[in-house]
């Protein structure tokens, strides 16, 4: 069993991994702004700023996986990119694989092909920034880190959300940059915990980009 830190881990994605992991016997810290109404059984529930060195470092320090779980919208939308780029030196820098709740404008819809963030028509205006922080991550950050970070992108399907919750259906597909589903797809949490979690457990992948949909 793995020392898994989910950083965000009572948000939509954030604790659906929780939940999935802490149910496979995995040892679960989440660490969030606010504790959960409903606690998950056998999770280490830390209230504090992520973007605070201290409390990360603290979390970080003696775990196995970090999983990034924050979304670029809210109070930290203008400084997620650059908490972002801070939480993969800190994970380097502990010898800590990192995996990263993603999202779908980084993926291709065929191969070869250019990413979905390169249009955004049909997407409403005020969600333009956070989509391209997302893909500016993945496309320009993660692969100039250090060859020592094991890190891992984890893109869902299009549809995916608290608002577009989707059909949990116990199975999900596995690909690369290039959409499991060329019009975008869908997945709901619980089954995009199922694969992430079945990412951190197997860990074939290192460096990569990978999404998972219905």
């Amino acid at each position: 069993m793995s020392r898994i830190t989910v950083i965000g881990g009572t948000g939509y994605a954030g604790s659906a991994i929780v939940a999935e992991a802490a149910a496979r016997g995995h040892e679960v810290t989440a660490l969030s702004r606010s504790l959960p109404t409903e606690p998950v059984q056998n999770v280490n529930y830390v209230q504090g700023d992520a973007t605070d060195e201290a409390t990360l470092a603290s979390v970080i320090d003696g775990s196995d996986v970090v999983v990034g779980a924050l979304a670029p919208r809210g109070e930290l939308a203008s400084a997620w990119r650059d908490f972002y780029r801070f939480l993969a030196r800190r994970a380097d820098a502990a010898g800590v694989r990192l995996y990263i709740v993603g999202g779908a404008s980084s993926l291709r819809p065929a191969p070869g092909a250019e990413r979905f963030v390169s249009d955004l028509s049909g997407i409403p205006d005020e969600l333009h920034d956070e989509i391209r922080l997302g893909a500016a991550f993945i496309v320009e950050d993660l692969p100039a880190t250090p060859a020592s970070l094991d890190w891992v992108f984890v893109s869902p399907a299009l549809h995916f959300g608290a608002f577009m919750p989707g059909e949990q259906l116990g199975r999900y597909r596995l690909g690369d940059d290039v959409a499991v589903d060329p019009e975008g797809g869908a997945i709901s949490a619980a089954d995009y915990a199922l694969g992430f979690v079945d990412l951190i457990e197997k860990g074939e992948h290192h460096r990569a980009h990978v999404n998972i949909g219905h």
